[in-house]
Formats: C-alpha cells, structure tokens, sequence
C-alpha cells in the first residue's frame, strides 16, 4: 500500500473518531438529566419490584397467633401455613408461642379471624403444630432450602412484632452465619440445650416468633426463633433451618411428639460447684468441662450399662461434652434403640461405657 493511501485511512479514522465524540458530547451536552435519569430508574425498579413480588407470594400464607388463658391474653406470635391435606390446614410456629395454650385465635392477611387446635408441640425443637379449618387457609407458603442458601444471600421475614397492630410487618436483611451453635434455656435458669440455627441480621422483635425467614424468591428458608438482646449487639437473629423444622413439624403429626433418646440420670455440670457440694458430691477442683452423674434410675439405659454416681461424662461419641447442653445436643444425635459410647472419668481415670439407649 502506498504511502498516500495509509495517510488517508489515518485521517479517515481520526475523523470518524471526532464525529462520534462530538455527537455523544452533543447528547450529553442537550440532554444530561434525561439519560442519568433513566438508567438510575430502571435499578431502583428491578430491586424494588423483585422484592415487593417476593412478600406477595408469602404473605397470604402468614397469621398472626394470639393464645388465650380464659379471658386473658398471654402470648403473641406468628405462623404460618406450610401444608394441607383433604379436611385441615397446617400452621407452624414456634412451640414457645403457644406452650401455654388455652384457647387459639387465629388472625388472618385479610383480617378474617378463625380458632387452631395443637397437633403437637416440642420444647426442645421449639416446633408447635396447629390445625386449622380448610376453609380458612388463604394460601400455603412454598419451601424451600436453607441448604441452598450462600452466607451474604438476601432473606426477609414476615410476622406481627409487638402484637396484632403491626401485623404484616416486612424486616429485609442478609443471611449473617449458617450452622450457629446457640444455647438455650428450656427446663432451668442455666443453658440445658443447644440449637443449631441460621443467623440472619433481618430485625426479629417480639411477636415475630414462629414466622417464615425466606429467601428473595418468597419461599421459607427457616422459622424464626430468637434473638441476642443486649446493650452491646444488635442485629442478631436466629432461625431454624427448614429442614429441621419439617421434619420434627411431620414427626408431631405422626405421632403427636418427637421420640428422643433417654439413659436415666439427672447431672450437674462439672463447673457448677456450690450446686455439686448441695448434692454432696466432691470432684478434682482441676475438672471443670463435663457433666456430673448425681442419681441414676433404677432399670434405665444408664443404670444397665454401669453408670454411677459421681461419674463424669467428658464424651458421648467420639464428641466431647462441656455442660449439660452439650451433653444433650450431642445424645440428640443419636436415635433410640442405638448403642452409644460415652467416656467417664471415674475416680481420676477415663473409662468406657457402652449404653443401648431407650425412648424418652
């Protein structure tokens, strides 16, 4: 190619370069609000409508629960109805919700009221199971899977915090931890159980309890349970997986409760000294994780397997044991009828007992 050829393209290029940077120049220059306007809106809009559509396809579903003692009311929460089959509807909520049930109103999304019956009820789960008329359901909530669910993902819940006037209250949020560890207190003031929950920092208030977490798709991911109230934190909710929840939901319907493992001793944890000296038992002031065997009964899975009082069981398993929540996360594992190894210190040492659990 000739020299004046190549010269003509380089000018040709160049031009047609100017000529594009002063027509974008000329828009930019005539119509600046116009376009930034557009593109801005079209974000807001996809955001705000993925959300809105979400609500909607969960909140039909969503009731609010309030429990009655005669003429007194005694407790507030949410549900929400996960199930049907050809006569009921199913409502799960949490088992701290109703666990002093009397009488059951419940409060639908369209303000139509209705009664619930309790198919059963799990302190430990903290899963309740309600009955209510087919006739009455609105909608069913889709489930779906907290097993799918990414730390960071978006989640929101739905329910009634501080009571039926602000029923509907939608809180958004992001899913903060999986598999969380928290102890709980069930049967006395100190922590005696463990739960393994979700933890979402979406804002969870009184009377959100037994509501749906769901993901930005509107199906339930988990069920609302607790939350950390202190000065110093905030945004700390917990909620358990709706995995979990199903499956201890179909075992109260099946068969009214959830069959758990049982050995037959009452314990004392090993840090808890002054109750140990009221029990008038004595151990190694260097042990200080494990749980404390204070009295055996007669007949029990512990009793035949050789447990004794004053024992000190350091590991159910091949998993070790600090308290008496531990202790009984761990134990929960495990199904009755199974054979089960646990690790005691007797006397200074560690010895092995094998104990074939039976059903609580």
């Amino acid at each position: 190619m000739s020299l004046r050829k190549k010269i003509i393209y380089v000018l040709l290029g160049l031009l047609c370069f100017v000529m594009g940077a002063g027509v974008m120049f000329g828009v930019l220059y005539l119509y600046p609000k116009t376009v930034v306007k557009t593109i801005r809106e079209e974000n807001v809009n996809i955001t705000d409508t993925g959300i809105s559509a979400a609500v909607d396809k969960i909140k039909d579903a969503v009731v609010v629960i309030e429990v009655y003692s005669g003429k007194n009311l005694v407790s507030t929460g949410t549900g929400f109805v996960y199930d049907q089959d050809e006569d009921f509807g199913y409502i799960m909520t949490n088992h701290h919700v109703i666990e002093d049930a009397g009488d059951i109103k419940i409060t639908y999304s369209d303000d139509s009221e209705g009664t619930a019956s309790v198919v059963g009820s799990d302190q430990y789960a903290d899963i309740a199971v309600l009955r209510i008329p087919k006739e009455d359901i609105k909608s069913v909530a889709d489930i779906g899977k907290s097993n799918d669910m990414k730390v960071g993902d978006t989640v929101f819940t739905i329910g009634s915090p501080m009571g039926i006037d602000f029923r509907g209250t939608v809180t958004r949020g992001i899913l903060s931890g999986k598999d969380r560890l928290v102890s709980v207190n069930v049967n006395s003031s100190q922590a005696d159980w463990i739960m393994n929950v979700m933890q979402t920092d979406a804002a969870i208030n009184p009377g959100n309890s037994g509501g749906p977490l769901c993901n930005a798709n509107g199906e339930v991911i988990g069920i609302n349970s607790l939350k950390i109230v202190k000065d110093t934190i905030e945004g700390i909710g917990f909620s358990i997986p709706i995995e979990d929840a199903v499956s201890y939901a179909n075992s109260l319907r099946e068969k009214g409760s959830i069959s758990r493992p049982y050995i037959g001793v009452s314990m004392l944890n090993a840090s808890s000294t002054m109750q140990l000296a009221y029990a008038g038992l004595r151990i190694d002031k260097d042990v200080q994780d494990g749980v404390v065997v204070v009295e055996i009964e007669s007949g029990s899975p512990g009793d035949k397997a050789g447990l004794i009082r004053g024992d000190i069981i350091v590991k159910v398993g091949d998993d070790w044991v600090s308290d008496i929540a531990e202790f009984r996360y761990r134990l929960y594992s495990y199904s009755p009828d199974e054979t089960i190894e646990i690790t005691v210190l007797r006397d200074g040492k560690e010895e092995k007992v094998k104990v074939k659990l039976s059903s609580n």
